[in-house]
């Protein structure tokens, strides 16, 4: 059966939606003082449209990720393109394109992540496409062991609530975690498995 395109009205309801959370979010001072409420009326819909539309507030919330995913799968197709790079270029680059994602949608981001919201943050769309970016990178990686549990480690490395932490309690620059994150991730591999620069901060 062909599917029936969306009706003008409902997808810019939909725009609308997402448009609110993700603005509401980005100026809370905490991920949980968005409601539902909330976002219906920053959007002039009614509450039951965003739980026929989304299901719950897990739903809303993993649609606007996704809505905001396309230009980073763009970065990290030009990662995987970049002529010269070596597979630990590629690893970092990874994982700082994230990082700096987290750093900007931290209280979006820290929602997403949080346990009660649906029955595990690591089975959500955007988790699973991180992570399989990052276990195939970490797999070209000369002497890197177990790329899928390597993957998951230095991705709960970057979780939204400890960037969150860091950023605004203990008040670290965005350029000093990107910084904290290279050196980490040489305390991971090693230095010098791929690509000879120890201290890994040309990611950009």
């Amino acid at each position: 059966m062909t599917q029936r395109p969306e009706r003008a009205d409902a997808l810019r309801n939909r725009e609308a939606v997402l448009a609110a959370a993700d603005a509401l979010f980005a100026a809370s001072g905490s991920p949980h003082t968005v409601s539902m409420d909330d976002i219906a009326a920053a959007a002039g819909v009614g509450k039951g449209t965003l739980f026929r539309r989304f299901g719950d507030r897990a739903g809303l919330i993993g649609a606007v990720i996704a809505s905001r995913l396309e230009p980073l799968r763009h970065a990290v197709r030009e990662v995987w393109d970049e002529a010269g790079a070596s597979p630990r270029q590629r690893v970092l680059h990874l994982l700082d394109i994230s990082l700096r994602f987290k750093i900007e949608n931290r209280n979006l981001m820290s929602a997403a992540e949080d346990a009660g919201l649906s029955s595990s943050p690591y089975r959500a769309e955007h988790y699973g496409w991180w992570h399989e970016n990052l276990r195939t990178a970490l797999a070209q990686v000369p002497g890197a062991h177990d790329p899928d549990y390597t993957a998951h480690a230095l991705l709960a490395a970057i979780r939204a609530d400890l960037v969150g932490y860091l950023l605004d309690d203990r008040k670290k620059t965005p350029e000093s975690l990107r910084a904290s994150l290279a050196a980490y991730l040489d305390n991971v591999l090693g230095n010098g498995n791929g690509n000879g620069n120890g201290n890994g901060t040309d990611a950009t």
